[in-house]
């Protein structure tokens, strides 16, 4: 165990920094000069060059790498081109935010993808099946954006059910934030919740047909018992590996839901970086972004050994 842990770690650590070299070297490759948008478009030559020099323009591709990785290392990813905020203060203030959104949205695909998954598994064949693989159908076929501007449009602007854009912490109000956050998530979650049916629902089937749960039948186990017992715990290791993907996914595909709602999320920030060339922010956020999927993918790889015992004496979980 201890050695398949150290072997993830050091999988994990070349991620990153494949992924750093690949961020950098992609906003690189951006339309535009930072420089010049900072300085603005009628700067006079020595005042782009100045700029460029504080910004680290002026030094070589490797030479910007290297700075860029130590500065990261110590937490420091530079000023804001178009605010001279700091980055690290940004993403402190919208992170949360995006966070927030992604674990809500996660927990409904959750809940309604599992309940979805095991109805479509226990009345194969009946009317109740085909109503969940028509929800899975349907929330798999639509778009996001479009979802949620429906729903902004119907159930917020002509029904007053849910508030049609802003923000407020669930820290700070507890109801009140979660009552913001709902529409959104469900929105953002929807999608995500058929994966979690359809997975949930073939793994069912599987273990519901294996030889052992007949044998439990025979021996008299109420049905219940056997969906629960065996059926439904069988499925949490694929359901695990689902949620484990998908949350990295929720905070990185947050953008279009965050836009639409109004949330101030790093999502908007993204956006609003990429339109104004702000280097250091979309170099900041696509790393803590990725950051986020290696950690969240650590921790379910080591979660997999809490849920099933054979993979704990095995030592490896593929």
């Amino acid at each position: 165990m201890l050695r398949y842990t150290l072997n993830r770690l050091w999988q994990s650590a070349l991620t990153l920094v494949l992924a750093s070299i690949v961020v950098f070297l992609g906003v690189r490759a951006l339309p535009g000069d930072p420089a010049i948008a900072m300085a603005g478009e009628e700067a006079d030559p020595a005042t782009v060059a100045a700029v460029r020099a504080k910004l680290g323009l002026d030094q070589s591709i490797p030479e910007q790498y290297l700075a860029f990785v130590r500065n990261a290392l110590k937490g420091d990813y530079g000023e804001s081109v178009r605010t001279g905020t700091p980055v690290d203060e940004m993403i402190g203030a919208t992170l949360p935010v995006t966070v927030q959104l992604a674990v809500y949205a996660m927990l409904v695909a959750v809940l309604a993808g599992m309940a979805f998954g095991v109805v479509a598994a226990v009345f194969r064949r009946r009317w109740p099946e085909w109503l969940a693989n028509g929800f899975s159908l349907f929330a798999l076929s639509v778009p996001t954006f479009w979802l949620g501007i429906l729903a902004v449009l119907y159930l917020a602007v002509r029904l007053g059910w849910f508030p049609a854009s802003g923000y407020v912490s669930p820290f700070d109000e507890p109801l009140r934030g979660l009552y913001y956050l709902t529409l959104p998530a469900v929105i953002l979650g929807m999608a995500h919740a058929a994966v979690v049916q359809r997975q949930t629902r073939a793994s069912m089937v599987d273990t519901l047909n294996a030889d052992f749960v007949r044998t439990a039948r025979a021996k008299g186990l109420g049905r219940s018992a056997v969906i629960f017992r065996y059926g439904l715990r069988n499925s949490l290791i694929v359901v695990t590996t689902i949620v484990g993907l998908q949350l990295g996914g929720l905070i990185a595909g947050a953008v279009v839901t965050e836009r639409i709602f109004g949330l101030p999320g790093i999502g908007k920030l993204t956006l609003d970086s990429v339109f104004t060339r702000d280097y250091p922010v979309i170099q900041a956020v696509v790393l803590v972004i990725t950051l986020a999927y290696i950690v969240i993918n650590l921790l379910v790889d080591m979660l997999y050994t809490v849920i099933d015992p054979r993979m704990r004496v095995s030592g490896r979980t593929r």
